[in-house]
C-alpha cells in the first residue's frame, strides 16, 4: 500500500529538522569543570588534556568572566595540591585560606552570580591519592566522611553554592546534610556523585590534579562497571539521605544507567563526560579520523537524550561556541 505517512518528510530540509527535534542543547545545560593551581600568571595545558588548562587565581578571574559572558553560568572546581601539604587525614582541605577556598572567594568577588560547585574528596589532598583515610591498606568509610563534612562546611563559609562529594563512602550524604544544616548553611546545596563507577576513563583527570591512587585501585568505593540496580539503590539512598542532584560518571559507556535512574528519581540528574572522553575525541580529531565537532555534539545530544538535566563537560565552551 503506497504510504499515507511518510516518516522523511520530517527530514526534507533543515528548517523542519530544527523545528520538531527533540533534544536541544543550550549554555544553560553545562557545568564546567576547572583545574586550579597555586602561584600567579600560570594558565599550564595538561598534556593528556589538549587545550585544557590548569589556572592559578588571576587566570581564574579572567575564565569565569569569559564563561559568564558566553552564557555558561555554572563551574565545578577542583584544585591541584602541592605534595608538601598532602597527608592521610586531609588536614590542608579544612583550610580556611587554601586554594579551594580562595578560588571560590576569587569566582564570588568577580562574578557573584556563577553558580560554583565544589569537589569534596579526600584524593588531591592524600598522600596515598586516595578518596578517604588509610588504614592498614583499607580506606575507612565513617572516618573519610566526618572529614568530608568538615570540607563541606569549609566550602560553604568560603561561599560556596553546592558541594559536590565524589567519594562514593557510604553514607556521606547524611552525614554533610546535617553538618551544613548544624552550622546554619541550609540553602548549600549537595550534587552527589550517586553512581560513580571504578572507570578507566579517569586517567588524565588524574594527571591534572596528580591524585592517582598510590597503591590498589579504587574498587572497594567507586561502583562496578558491571552493575546495574546497584546504582540505582545508590542514586536513592543518597537521595534520602539529602541529595539535592545525583550524578552519574562517566557519562557514553552509562547511559543506559542514566535512563534508568531519570526514570526513578524526580531530582536532576547529571552526568560527567569524563577527561577520558574528552582526550580520545581530541586524539582522534588530531589524527584525522573523526571530525571533532560532529562527534562532540552527537555525543553531548546522546547525553542529554538519555535523560541529562545538567552535563559536567570539559567541551562546554567549544559546543557553546558551536551554538553561536
Amino acid at each position: 500500500m503506497y504510504p499515507l505517512r511518510r516518516n522523511r518528510r520530517l527530514r526534507t530540509n533543515a528548517a523542519i529538522r530544527h523545528l520538531v527535534r527533540e533534544t536541544i542543547i543550550t549554555p544553560s545545560d553545562f557545568l564546567v569543570p576547572l583545574f586550579v593551581v597555586e602561584g600567579k600568571g600560570v594558565k599550564q595545558e595538561i598534556t593528556s588534556m589538549p587545550a585544557y588548562y590548569r589556572l592559578s587565581l588571576d587566570y581564574l578571574e579572567k575564565e569565569v568572566k569569559e564563561l559568564w559572558e558566553m552564557g555558561l553560568c555554572a563551574v565545578l572546581l577542583f584544585v591541584k595540591v602541592p605534595d608538601n601539604l598532602k597527608d592521610n587525614e586531609g588536614t590542608e582541605a579544612l583550610n580556611k585560606d587554601g586554594l579551594m577556598q580562595r578560588a571560590i572567594k576569587t569566582i564570588k568577588n568577580v562574578c557573584p552570580e556563577m553558580l560554583v560547585m565544589t569537589d569534596v574528596a579526600l584524593d588531591p589532598y592524600s598522600s596515598f591519592g586516595h578518596d578517604g583515610i588509610v588504614e592498614d591498606g583499607k580506606i575507612l568509610n565513617d572516618e573519610t566522611s566526618e572529614v568530608l563534612a568538615e570540607m563541606s562546611v569549609s566550602h560553604a563559609l568560603a561561599g560556596a553554592d553546592f558541594v559536590a562529594p565524589s567519594d562514593m563512602m557510604d553514607g556521606r550524604i547524611l552525614t554533610i546534610r546535617e553538618a551544613l544544616e548544624d552550622e546554619g548553611y541550609i540553602d548549600t546545596g549537595i550534587m552527589s556523585y550517586s553512581a560513580k563507577y571504578a572507570s578507566a576513563f579517569y586517567g588524565p583527570f588524574r594527571d591534572a590534579l596528580d591524585s592517582a591512587p598510590g597503591f590498589g585501585d579504587k574498587k572497594t568505593y567507586q561502583m562496578d562497571a558491571a552493575n546495574r540496580f546497584e546504582a540505582i539503590k545508590e542514586t536513592e539512598m543518597d537521595i534520602d539521605e539529602g541529595a539535592d542532584i545525583v550524578m552519574v560518571k562517566p557519562g557514553l559507556c552509562y547511559l543506559d544507567i542514566v535512563r534508568e535512574i531519570k526514570n526513578e528519581v524526580d531530582v536532576p540528574v547529571a552526568v560527567y563526560q569524563v577527561s577520558g572522553e574528552y582526550a580520545m575525541l581530541k586524539a582522534a580529531a588530531e589524527k584525522g579520523w573523526l571530525d571533532h565537532d560532529a562527534v562532540m555534539m552527537e555525543q553531548l545530544l546522546a547525553i542529554k537524550r538519555a535523560g541529562a538535566n545538567i552535563i559536567a563537560s570539559y567541551f562546554a565552551k567549544d559546543a557553546v561556541k558551536l551554538m553561536g
